[in-house]
């Protein structure tokens, strides 16, 4: 089952006095490509979380954050350091000495500022292993939204390479009457110079019929191209590289099949085939 590089998940846990959110982001990206954004105090935790990570997703440009917030529990407070405060307050009496106009702090003022508070501290090991488990927990989030998008766009990928081999039937019942057509003109200018007789010309017009004639060629070769694009999307491992081959390969064949179109419908028939490659392209630029 092909997954989308596109996702989004987000989930919290519970550690100690914190609450950490972390948070998965995922686009389109030819290799993996893993940023990060976090806080200080989790720092610790970004090599476990890149091995994690790029063991589960293949390609994509993704950027892993967290984030937390301190909450109190059973109505417990602030724990003030209460010498940090005394200290402070002494310090600035002296600077006010020196001042024209003392400046005035509030104890909101004076809480905000770094070492007053004590921070309460939790076990690194919990701390490491409930972040561990956050991430998994994200991560099956993120690559269930991926997995749920690649259902879909298979869907999509589907339905247009049945209305391409629609096209490929259309061709292929057009080819008798193309082939007649040919032989008439080809019996024309055999005709005219058999009049006026011009070797060289012969060759070359020999050689030019005979390369409109190989069309069954690209024919054959487009139905086993999109008859593999069928096979693929139904695989487990990453296909998006492989898939972007393929529509190389199929926008190829359709373009040698318009410029050997000597027939106005088997043009048309390889402007739609070409138009519908072009939407399974885009598609498959967020495929894994």
């Amino acid at each position: 089952m092909i997954k989308s590089m596109t996702a989004f998940a987000s989930s919290e846990a519970e550690l100690g006095d914190l609450i950490v959110n972390c948070e998965l982001r995922t686009v389109n990206h030819r290799y993996c490509d893993l940023s990060f954004k976090i806080p200080e105090r989790l720092r610790f935790i970004e090599s476990d979380a890149r091995a994690i990570l790029s063991g589960k997703l293949n390609r994509g440009k993704i950027e892993c954050a967290f984030s937390y917030k301190k909450q109190n529990r059973d109505g417990q407070g602030f724990t003030v350091n209460l010498e940090a405060v005394e200290a402070l307050l002494k310090a600035t009496q002296q600077i006010e000495h020196l001042m024209q106009a003392p400046a005035r702090f509030s104890a909101l003022d004076i809480l905000a500022l770094p070492a007053i508070q004590h921070e309460a501290s939790v076990d690194r090991q919990v701390l490491h292993d409930g972040l561990v488990a956050l991430i998994q927990k994200t991560l099956s989030q993120l690559i269930e939204t991926r997995e749920r998008e690649g259902r879909q766009l298979a869907i999509l990928i589907e339905e247009r390479c049945i209305k391409m081999q629609g096209f490929v039937v259309q061709a292929s019942l057009r080819l008798p009457e193309v082939l007649i057509n040919i032989r008439a003109k080809l019996q024309e200018r055999v005709t005219e110079l058999v009049s006026n007789p011009d070797i060289d010309r012969l060759e070359q017009e020999l050689v030019h019929l005979t390369q409109k004639l190989d069309i069954a060629e690209e024919l054959d070769r487009l139905n086993t191209h999109i008859t593999e694009v069928l096979r693929i999307i139904k695989q487990k491992e990453p296909v998006g590289r492989r898939l972007d081959f393929l529509m190389q390969e199929l926008n190829r064949e359709a373009n040698t099949l318009g410029s050997k179109a000597a027939d106005i419908e088997m043009t048309q028939i390889a402007i739609e085939l070409k138009v519908l490659i072009e939407q399974i392209c885009e598609q498959i630029q967020n495929i894994e």
